[in-house]
């Protein structure tokens, strides 16, 4: 069992950066592929990214792949993304996942734990 809490979520500009934060509790977070993914009312939950156990694989949705990075923290059971060039499309509240049977988890149902999520507005 492990519990996900999101950060570091807020209202900002298009060209702007955001960082968010997604810690972990328990003692077996390197055991989990971290991702996130991002959600507007009305449609379904769509993938950002994702990060292997070890950070050693990355996969991006094309529509942030140059944007955004993720990063991950064993020692601090806390996952990272950067999201830069911020878009109004990027409206979304973001959530972070933890997987605990694939390496890099690209769907929703692949995951077994998430977060509460965190909203990011994107003003033009």
């Amino acid at each position: 069992q492990v519990q996900l809490v999101e950060s570091g979520g807020g209202l900002v500009q298009a060209g702007d950066s955001l960082r968010l934060s997604c810690a972990a509790s328990g003692r077996t977070f390197s055991s989990y592929a971290m991702g996130w993914f991002r959600q507007v009312p009305g449609k379904e939950r769509e993938f950002v990214t994702t990060i292997s156990r070890s950070g050693g694989d990355i996969y991006y949705a094309d529509s942030v792949k140059g944007r955004f990075t993720i990063s991950r923290d064993n020692a601090k059971n806390t996952v990272y993304l950067q999201m830069n060039s911020l878009k109004p499309e990027d409206t979304a509240v973001y959530y972070c996942a933890a997987a605990t049977r694939y390496l890099v988890p690209s769907s929703a149902r692949e995951y077994n734990y998430w977060g509460q999520g965190t909203q990011v507005t994107v003003s033009s």
